[in-house]
């Protein structure tokens, strides 16, 4: 993949839709991706991808946790 603007903005947008609608904590910072892989566009795509898996595992244990049983004392 090369480095191509385009690429990189398109990539940029996505951290952004991930960073506002995602739980925190499932996207590592732009430096800790730069540290993991290294400067390749690559290496963001696959920290995004995480995230987005990261996300819906977490929204699948959410919706399959069952609330609380109701009080009988009501």
């Amino acid at each position: 993949m090369k480095s191509d603007p385009d690429c990189r903005a398109a990539l940029q947008l996505i951290r952004r839709m991930i960073e506002e609608h995602c739980p925190p904590g499932v996207l590592p910072s732009e430096e800790a991706v730069l540290g993991l892989y290294g400067p390749i566009l690559l290496g963001e795509a696959e920290a995004l991808a995480r995230a987005v898996v990261l996300s819906v595992e977490r929204l699948r244990l959410e919706a399959s946790v069952k609330p609380p049983a109701r009080s009988i004392k009501a």
